[in-house]
């Protein structure tokens, strides 16, 4: 018998019912699958939204980066890129049966505040995690998987349009984010997810906001395919003044985010550090050194964007050079060992080891304890409803209220990345991000907008490019955000041919395991290549 989603479910007892990698010490329920509690359960599809090793080597520092611009691939040497695609779809339909269960108890409950608090959280995890498997893969198995520990029968779920998909999840947000009690008492069951809320410590508040924003960014996602049904959902969100997470209130910073803080909740993320130590392939790329400085000068004395200095750092010399986004037979290859963690103590932080074009700064993929997990920044909603403002999608064009929303959105990026700079410092050695680095007085937010302003745009098409480039760059440390940013708008900063790569193909093990509902997902998509489209993917 073909036992694929059988086993998915077994080991999915094991993932989540036991001691698990960094979260074993803030799960303290190490019962069996069917009577862990809520909370236990909860707590491992939270672990869940973490990205996996291999996704985060073989996916995202081997093609993402490479897709986006973000960054620069020295080298393509990790052709088995299908290690980080099985990661991926085997982390989500491991998960998808604890959310199952979750579901099914919560049916059973009473209907108080409570369990709907309950609910709603969990509904927009659910989403969370779909989104950004379908926007992966395309097509995937949904409304019919995650059933089979509950019934066999169940084990070869066929696959939903993403279309379909979208549609449900969105609706599913908007449930969540108008049902969601913040009167619900602290005796009610309620409680038991608030413990192990390891994304926003209970916060109801900050949940509803989560859900409407992503709301925004999904109905953004589709507005080609779908104008009216977007128009409507960004327009109730906008028009409605709906809470969501923000950066900017007018002239006030916030600067709220989803995203999970490794030591604040007692483990420290060593798969970051691990992908770019193993990979060594990534450096900065002429694309994105182009964002950030005026001219090529390697002192930097033409930057201007102080997040250059977060997001990357000098060669061996101290020099800005940045990698050719389009390298040549002449160009000489990426040396040195810049992720290596000898780097982590007081005397070696500067030996890298001959590398000669800039590397991703060793702070931000070294600091294992303050360095967040990002889900979502409130940057990217000013950036959203920028756009929404600029092209009068659900709202009535205003490029004086998109101009607002652009500007909240660079202050609110540079605020939040400088914060955050702030706060990193090397796990072993505890050298503090300040003590190495120091970031120019000069260069803010309003720095960043003496280049990027709209009043210096030429035309309509580059006022909105600037708003594409700038949540481009807020999504520095999300390539898979920035990946979907790219195939939906093909205005993101880039150097050469418009991008041609669209989708993962789906993993060997589907074709093994689920062959005749993964064939036909294959036919009517014309195919799983990265050339082939995805549905929300506009034609150009």
């Amino acid at each position: 018998m073909k036992l694929k989603y059988f086993l998915l479910f077994l080991s999915s007892v094991l993932m989540l019912a036991s001691c698990r990698k960094d979260f074993e010490e803030i799960d303290n329920n190490p019962q069996g699958f069917t009577t862990a509690s809520d909370g236990s359960l909860f707590n491992g599809i939270i672990q869940s939204l973490l990205p996996t090793w291999n996704e985060q080597f073989y996916i995202n520092n081997e093609i993402l980066y490479a897709q986006t611009q973000q960054a620069a691939l020295t080298k393509s040497a990790w052709g088995n890129f299908t290690l980080g695609t099985e990661d991926m779809w085997s982390n989500y339909y491991k998960t998808l049966p604890a959310i199952r269960e979750l579901e099914k108890r919560i049916a059973t409950y009473p209907e108080t505040p409570a369990t709907t608090n309950m609910k709603a959280m969990l509904l927009i995890v659910r989403a969370y995690k779909t989104f950004k498997l379908t926007d992966i893969f395309g097509d995937i198995p949904y409304s019919g998987a995650g059933y089979g520990y509950q019934d066999l029968g169940k084990l070869y779920p066929v696959y939903d349009d993403q279309r379909d998909i979208y549609l449900s999840l969105l609706d599913d947000l908007a449930w969540a984010a108008e049902n969601i009690n913040d009167t619900a008492a602290i005796a009610e069951p309620f409680t038991t997810f608030a413990n192990f809320d390891k994304l926003f410590n209970g916060r109801r508040e900050m949940w509803r906001k989560f859900a409407n924003s992503l709301r925004l960014r999904h109905a953004m996602r589709m507005a080609e395919k779908e104008p009216q049904l977007a128009s409507a959902i960004i327009g109730d969100i906008i028009e409605n003044n709906l809470p969501v997470i923000y950066g900017y209130d007018f002239i006030t910073p916030v600067l709220e985010s989803a995203c999970i803080w490794p030591g604040a909740n007692g483990f420290s993320n060593e798969s970051v550090s691990w992908s770019f130590r193993e990979h060594n392939g990534l450096r900065m790329g002429s694309n994105i050194w182009h964002q950030f400085s005026n001219t090529d000068d390697p002192a930097g004395s033409g930057i201007f964007d102080p997040r250059a200095y977060i997001f990357f750092e000098g060669d061996q010399n101290e020099q800005w050079i940045p990698f050719p986004q389009i390298p040549d037979q002449g160009t000489p290859s990426a040396q040195g060992i810049p992720y290596g963690s000898h780097r982590d103590d007081m005397g070696n932080y500067h030996i890298k080891n001959n590398v000669n074009y800039s590397p991703f700064n060793f702070f931000i993929i070294a600091d294992e304890n303050n360095m967040p997990v990002i889900l979502m920044t409130g940057a990217e909603v000013h950036f959203i409803k920028a756009e929404a403002y600029f092209r009068g999608i659900g709202v009535a064009e205003d490029k004086s209220a998109a101009d607002i929303e652009y500007m909240n959105g660079i202050n609110a990026s540079v605020e939040w990345w400088m914060n955050l700079a702030d706060r990193l410092r090397l796990p072993i050695s505890g050298v503090k991000f300040t003590d190495k680095i120091t970031i120019p007085q000069n260069l803010n937010a309003a720095s960043v907008l003496m280049k990027f302003g709209s009043w210096n745009a030429t035309s309509e098409e580059e006022k909105l490019r600037f708003i594409y480039t700038q949540r481009w760059i807020d999504a520095f440390r999300q390539p898979w955000e920035a990946y979907a940013e790219a195939r939906r708008t093909g205005m993101t900063p880039r150097e050469g041919d418009p991008i041609a790569h669209f989708r993962m193909p789906y993993p060997p093990s589907e074709n093994q395991y689920n062959a005749a509902n993964l064939n036909e997902a294959r036919l009517k998509q014309g195919g799983d290549e990265p050339g082939i489209k995805m549905w929300w993917i506009p034609e150009r």
